[in-house]
């Protein structure tokens, strides 16, 4: 893998921190927003995330997707407040480290089917659950540019931080 394990465990903790940074920029007014009808509102946005990671790693690590575990996740989000989904998002820092740490070598390496293709462990997790957090966290942050935080900037984005251009 390209990444070494503590590489990847630290860049899905650095994906968590940040969106935990976004997530403190949104108020009541951005939780019910959606830009269409079809599109998840931010706090449905943030309660995916709550069970992206967490659901696909040991699917992930199984060799085959737990639609049932997903189901019950995807569920129990449902019913989670805006304080409930934080702290839930901000429990994967040690939960991913934990997920991660008794991958070897050989498990990132080994070829598994899933969703159609065959692919390593390390490249699902790399491609499904890093990515996806970057590409949800870049959601997160059109989304408040939308409903008026013009102070957000590329710094907030990529880097977790409140800083000026």
């Amino acid at each position: 893998m390209a990444l070494t394990k503590d590489e990847l465990i630290a860049s899905l903790q650095n994906e968590v921190r940040i969106l935990l940074h976004l997530a403190d920029k949104a108020d009541a007014a951005v939780l019910d927003y959606r830009p269409t009808p079809k599109q998840r509102s931010t706090i449905e946005l943030l309660r995916y995330l709550t069970y992206m990671g967490p659901v696909m790693i040991p699917s992930i690590q199984a060799g085959a997707f737990d639609m049932p575990a997903w189901s019950a996740a995807e569920q129990a989000a449902q019913a989670a407040n805006f304080e409930q989904v934080r702290a839930s998002l901000a429990a994967q820092t040690d939960l991913y480290a934990q997920l991660l740490g008794d991958y070897s070598e050989e498990d990132f390496q080994t070829q598994i089917e899933m969703f159609g293709r065959t692919s390593s462990k390390g490249y699902l997790i790399t491609n499904v659950v890093l990515c996806g957090h970057a590409a949800y966290r870049t959601q997160l942050f059109l989304y408040l540019k939308a409903n008026g935080h013009d102070e957000l900037n590329t710094y907030n984005l990529w880097a977790g931080i409140d800083a000026q251009m």
